[in-house]
């Protein structure tokens, strides 16, 4: 014999699977919006650098002044990365080359990895935790502290004093540093192609740039020049719109660095991939 359901149980069954699809839904409407929220902003944000960059009044002094900034706090770390760069590439290959016979395409194998990917690619990485934590750092606690609201009160515009110089040092300075970690790495190879041989400095620099040529240098430099943009800009984006509170300056900081390295990998296979097209 069938038994049956009292329509008072099934009401109740019905009114919880309304009640939790319901919640489901506006959960996923709310985070939709919030996507759709921070893209406007980050479009917005851009919008408004791009057009105070190409405004009057640019701040010459504090670009120079951001400049010296971003050059001076990542120069140490860099020299001694690319120094380790080169070594390490050196010392890992050299094994297997001469297992082949092939000693003598060492020098410009390492100049060709160093130039092509790994100096910009380090540089950046080192500079998007570096510099972008300090600029989101830097501008979250103006915000905390309401230094960036008392300029806009007194009709100072803070996207061209603070923004704009810091992206801008940020591009400029970022391929600069970049070829700088490529020169200590090759030289860093050399060092230790000298560690279980005898190569004449002038020998080793002759074999290692006779393999390179001038389409290795250009797409490096052009995507280095992007890198710097980007860790620029999520570092004053972070920084910029972060939240009232002091651990806000924490979060605007820890999430520059992650988005920043996240952007700049996407940006080079990005580039490696018209770069293969060519």
């Amino acid at each position: 014999m069938m038994k049956t359901v009292p329509i008072s149980n099934i009401k109740k069954y019905a009114h919880k699977k309304t009640i939790s699809l319901t919640d489901e839904t506006l959960f996923r409407k709310s985070k939709l919006s919030e996507i759709v929220r921070n893209t406007a902003d980050v479009g917005l944000f851009l919008i408004n650098v791009v057009k105070n960059t190409f405004s009057c009044g640019f701040e010459f002094n504090e670009f120079i002044k951001q400049c010296f900034q971003v050059g001076n706090k990542s120069l140490g770390l860099i020299s001694i990365t690319g120094i380790v760069i080169g070594l390490v590439l050196t010392i890992q290959s050299r094994p297997v080359l001469v297992d082949f016979g092939a000693v003598n395409m060492l020098p410009g194998m390492v100049a060709i990895s160093i130039i092509r990917e790994m100096g910009p690619v380090i540089t950046a990485l080192i500079c998007a935790g570096k510099v972008g934590s300090g600029i989101g750092a830097e501008l979250g606690s103006m915000r905390v502290t309401e230094q960036i609201d008392a300029m806009e009160v007194s009709s100072t515009n803070p996207v061209r004093f603070l923004i704009v110089p810091r992206v801008l040092a940020t591009t400029l300075m970022l391929p600069l540093l970049a070829l700088y970690a490529d020169i200590l790495g090759i030289l860093g190879s050399w060092i230790a192609s000298n560690i279980k041989g005898d190569v004449s400095f002038v020998l080793f620099i002759s074999q290692a740039f006779g393999d390179v040529d001038f389409m290795d240098f250009l797409p490096a430099v052009i995507k280095s020049f992007f890198f710097g943009a980007v860790i620029g800009l999520v570092g004053c984006y972070k920084g910029f719109n972060a939240g009232r509170g002091t651990e806000s300056v924490g979060k605007a900081a820890n999430s520059a660095v992650v988005m920043g390295s996240l952007l700049v990998i996407i940006v080079d296979l990005i580039a490696v991939q018209i770069t293969d097209l060519l």
